[in-house]
């Protein structure tokens, strides 16, 4: 049985979002805001570092356009540590949100229904079910891959809560890093007037790592393949 009711939630609620704090989802909000953060930080860490948590799964689970904003934001209230933790706590608990939002509304009856499906898709379906890990990481570790659309696939091919959110925290934590670092950094570039260089993350030393994580992540289906029957 298909239930809508929880995807069209979260984008009434999306909808909501974007048109009361769309507008502030910016890098020019945060420059003007930043001595108002720093100073709510400095007088309720623990406080500062739980809201930071929830408003970045907020943004994450309505898919609100600002997760790379939050993302620096995590490294310039909090440093490169714990900032790249509190920014990959709160990526996962909002990308849980859509997982069991679409699961429990799609997932189950489409996984169902490739289960049931002969020919070409059912083998499709057979060796996703087989290579779940090293799928997840992939997806993950790929920087090209959109973050929504890691979330969607695993929804739709009913893969396990425990396994997913798991593969989501350790795959994001590379990029999470990179961005979370330049974050750390962005109080002088913001007052300088300056913009942080979002592209980082495709330059060489940074992107081959990654997409060498990313292969690495799918050897263990390569050996599966070769392995005798």
């Amino acid at each position: 049985m298909v239930r809508l009711w929880p995807i069209g939630l979260l984008i009434v609620l999306a909808a909501l979002a974007y048109w009361l704090f769309g507008d502030r989802l910016t890098l020019s909000s945060l420059r003007e805001g930043q001595d108002r953060l720093i100073a709510f930080r400095n007088e309720n860490y623990l406080l500062s570092a739980l809201v930071f948590v929830g408003v970045y799964g907020v943004i994450v689970a309505l898919s609100l356009p600002g997760a790379t904003v939050a993302t620096l934001t995590g490294g310039f209230l909090f440093a490169v540590w714990p900032g790249t933790l509190l920014n990959v706590v709160g990526a996962t608990l909002g990308a849980v949100v859509i997982f069991l939002a679409v699961r429990f509304g799609l997932g189950r009856s489409l996984a169902r229904r490739l289960d049931g499906a002969g020919g070409r898709i059912g083998r499709v379906k057979q060796g996703l079910d087989r290579n779940q890990w090293p799928m997840l990481f992939f997806i993950r570790l790929v920087p090209i891959i959109p973050f929504f659309a890691a979330n969607l696939l695993p929804a739709l091919l009913n893969v396990p809560l425990r396994r997913f959110a798991v593969s989501t925290f350790l795959g994001i934590a590379p990029g999470a890093l990179v961005y979370t670092a330049v974050g750390s950094g962005l109080g002088r570039v913001l007052e300088a007037g300056g913009q942080p260089d979002l592209g980082l993350i495709f330059e060489p030393h940074i992107l081959l790592p990654l997409l060498g994580l990313a292969a690495l992540s799918l050897l263990p289906v390569l050996f599966r393949g070769r392995a005798p029957a």
